[in-house]
């Protein structure tokens, strides 16, 4: 018996120690002072904005292109034999003005045959003329004439007129007006064994050399215009819908030293499946004081164009190829705008309400509900977190007005 009294006396006693030790703390626990809790604070982010306004701007479209020439051709031999050298030299690269004998197919042979043709022709007159004279009296005297006017040396005279069937007749069947256009034919063919120039050009391509045999039809040069030249310009199909057929262009050399005028004369209908653009062609005339050459690469400058109720901002501050960010409250919001032109490094638009505060600055992490703080932009100062500016104003209530004051100041710089 007393051993179970034993055991609860224990038993009791430590329960009662724990318990005394546990109250004992929580009283101590109690005596000291909670440590003063920080209030967080939340982030924000400085921002450049401008307010919404529209206004009519003028914007011009700018590009490079590539300048070629408004002819090139091929000359080819209208006839065959060897060639020999013209006024101008059978070369790459040779210049040439218009009506220049480029080069002869060996002519002689010809000659002699068309004066052989003219001289047998000259017979069959001859033996027709005292058939006229009894026949036909009225019209001996026209025919003795266009005889007598013929030379085997120069081209043949006009046939005289024929209005009488018989007299048609009688001539007929002495092939004495087929055999006229037979010599018309060789005269002209004789001619085109002469090749002269068709423009003001030079030689691009030379493909045969003086003494070379060609047949009909075979090419001997590539010959272009050098005194008008086109400047093609691939725009983008949003950017050449600015562009109309007729309007005046500013070409520069790509250093800018020189400049021309020119005009569009042409769009093309379709869509160049490797650049996706579309083709500008600009005439520019070509002069001695500034020459231009063609495959050269120049910048042309299109006419400006106002663009009523829009704004212009930097093409950066726009995301998702029609998305920015406005300020609401302190906060990003994100809205869609009409993009109407987008230049080299900024975008025209509309779509917004006039007035509202636009962030004209790339934003890179954020997402819209950002806290944010609008960025005055005063050059030289860094903009001041809230954390900051509270611990200044700690320090000036607690020390001196003036060292606080300077504390405040100092700690921009610092973080900075």
């Amino acid at each position: 018996m007393r051993k179970i009294d034993r055991r609860i006396v224990i038993v009791v006693s430590v329960i009662f120690i724990i318990g005394l030790a546990y109250g004992l703390m929580k009283f101590l626990v109690a005596q000291k002072e909670p440590p003063p809790v920080r209030r967080s604070i939340e982030a924000r982010r400085y921002v450049k904005v401008e307010p919404v306004i529209y206004n009519a701007i003028k914007s011009s479209v700018s590009a490079p292109g590539r300048l070629a020439s408004v002819a090139e051709v091929d000359i080819v031999a209208e006839a065959s034999g060897k060639i020999e050298a013209g006024k101008i030299a059978l070369k790459k690269g040779s210049g040439f003005s218009k009506g220049d004998v480029l080069f002869v197919v060996y002519p002689d042979e010809a000659h002699l045959s068309l004066k052989a043709r003219k001289s047998q022709y000259q017979n069959t007159l001859a033996s027709i003329l005292p058939d006229l004279a009894i026949d036909f009296p009225d019209h001996e005297e026209g025919f003795h004439k266009f005889f007598s006017s013929i030379s085997v040396e120069q081209p043949l005279p006009p046939l005289p007129q024929v209005k009488d069937d018989k007299l048609k007749i009688f001539l007929a069947s002495r092939n004495v007006i087929s055999e006229y256009y037979n010599i018309q034919r060789d005269q002209l063919q004789l001619s085109r064994r002469t090749v002269k120039a068709p423009f003001n050009g030079t030689y691009k391509e030379v493909y045969m050399e003086l003494g070379a045999y060609t047949n009909t039809g075979g090419r001997v040069a590539r010959a272009i215009k050098t005194d008008e030249l086109e400047l093609e310009v691939p725009l983008a199909r949003v950017e050449a819908a600015w562009v109309n057929i007729g309007d005046a262009v500013t070409v520069t050399s790509e250093n800018g030293s020189f400049t021309w005028n020119g005009y569009v004369i042409r769009k093309s209908k379709f869509i160049d499946e490797n650049t996706q653009s579309q083709e500008i062609y600009i005439r520019i005339s070509n002069n001695n004081r500034q020459p231009l050459m063609a495959g050269e690469y120049l910048v042309a400058t299109f006419p400006v164009r106002p663009i009523e109720n829009a704004m212009e901002i930097p093409r950066n501050s726009v995301f998702n190829s029609n998305e920015v960010f406005q300020v609401s409250n302190g906060r990003l919001v994100k809205k869609e705008i009409n993009v109407i032109k987008v230049n080299e490094r900024t975008l025209i638009f509309n779509g917004l309400q006039e007035g509202d505060t636009l962030v004209v600055q790339q934003l890179i992490n954020v997402s819209e509900g950002t806290l944010v703080q609008v960025d005055k932009g005063i050059p030289g100062q860094s903009p001041e977190s809230p954390g900051q500016k509270s611990a200044g104003a700690g320090e000036k209530k607690k020390g001196n007005p003036e060292k606080g004051e300077e504390n405040t100041k100092r700690k921009p710089a610092e973080r900075s």
